[in-house]
């Protein structure tokens, strides 16, 4: 059994988790920068200890502040891969990989079986006589991954593995990321920002904000119906949160009020999403119009192809900003400029008014996997 489950926290870091991973299932880890994502991995892979807590590998204890109980890092069959590839200098690569069944005590011809194996599960079979410096950084990356698996592992952890390759290597390594973690049913928690990743090689997502889970789900669930602030912003769509009236309207905490489609409880707390697409972008609010008109403050102005997406400065509850998409012609008879302020005008039966998700929701969904 591969299975995980950490109920733990370090309050120095300003970090309280509840997470659970089933046997054989790859987890991804989405948040901002500096919410504790990384803090997360350490505290698993027994690089750090919480403060208070209790964490289990495969339904071992490995960590429980409670009775003093700390398996070190060495003995807890986790292996780790950070956004550095972290290689030996001074050892080739195949050597590099045969390092931990060397240090376990496998026979040469075991560990030259293995080796190979691994060389060619990650497409290196060409680079096994070459040092680490001889190697790019994707090429290294793929190594390291190899040598991670090698051990036998019966966690993997990946801390931003995508990050500091180039836009060439991040696609390959990421492809050979899911399958081998598919093929050979690998439990592996992987920290990321990047929505790619978790599209391709995750089969559930949490989302962490402020040292906590708020939002847990299938990866397409939670990117079609994001609940918290960053979900929907990685996901590309507009959130906005309230209250949902006797009338059915969402009314925000700064007097702004939504009108949209969804099933959610007068007196409710609920969120509004909808797309950058379904937004139309005027210059003065719209007169008797029955749709969503909010006034937004432009922020920036992306181009991509013959699209413009426009960003709006942060909604009043420090929220993200609102986006919209139009085109590059629309946007260029507007004249549109940054600090510039414009009505974003969107139909009701554009807008998705949803329940919005409890602080502690996600935590609870997490424990209720558990049993």
């Amino acid at each position: 059994m591969s299975s995980v489950r950490v109920r733990a926290g370090l309050q120095q870091r300003g970090v309280d988790f509840d997470v659970t991973l089933d046997d054989g299932e790859v987890l991804a880890v989405l948040g901002p920068n500096g919410v504790g994502k990384s803090t997360l991995l350490l505290m698993i892979a027994g690089l750090l200890r919480p403060d208070h807590g209790r964490i289990e590998l495969g339904g071992t204890v490995v960590t429980d502040t409670s009775t003093g109980t700390f398996v070190p890092a060495h003995s807890r069959g986790v292996a780790m891969l950070s956004q550095q590839a972290m290689l030996f200098p001074h050892m080739s690569v195949a050597a590099n990989v045969g390092y931990p069944l060397r240090c376990r005590g496998e026979s040469r011809s075991s560990t030259s079986l293995s080796v190979q194996h691994w060389l060619e599960a990650v497409d290196a079979v060409d680079l096994a006589d070459r040092r680490p410096a001889q190697l790019s950084g994707g090429q290294a990356q793929r190594v390291a991954v190899a040598r991670a698996l090698a051990a036998d592992p019966r966690l993997l952890l990946l801390d931003e593995p995508m990050a500091a390759l180039d836009v060439t290597a991040a696609p390959v390594l990421r492809r050979l990321l899911r399958e081998v973690l598919r093929n050979d049913r690998r439990t592996a928690i992987i920290v990321t920002h990047d929505l790619l990743d978790a599209l391709a090689i995750a089969d559930r997502v949490v989302v962490v904000e402020d040292g906590r889970v708020v939002e847990s789900g299938p990866v397409r669930g939670v990117l079609s119906t994001p609940r918290s602030d960053f979900g929907a912003r990685i996901a590309g769509i507009n959130l906005i949160p309230g209250v949902v009236s006797r009338s059915g309207v969402l009314r925000t905490g700064w007097g702004t009020e939504i009108s949209g489609s969804g099933n959610v409880t007068a007196g409710a707390a609920a969120i509004a999403l909808f797309r950058p697409s379904a937004v139309a972008v005027h210059l003065d609010p719209p007169h008797g119009s029955p749709r969503n008109v909010l006034a937004v403050t432009i922020a920036e102005l992306d181009v991509d192809g013959t699209t413009v997406r426009i960003r709006g400065s942060d909604q009043p509850d420090g929220g993200a900003g609102l986006a919209a998409d139009i085109t590059a012609a629309a946007a260029a008879d507007l004249d549109l400029q940054p600090g510039q302020t414009v009505y974003f005008v969107v139909k009701a039966q554009e807008v998705g008014l949803h329940p919005a998700l409890p602080a502690n929701a996600a935590e609870e969904a997490s424990g209720d996997r558990t049993g």
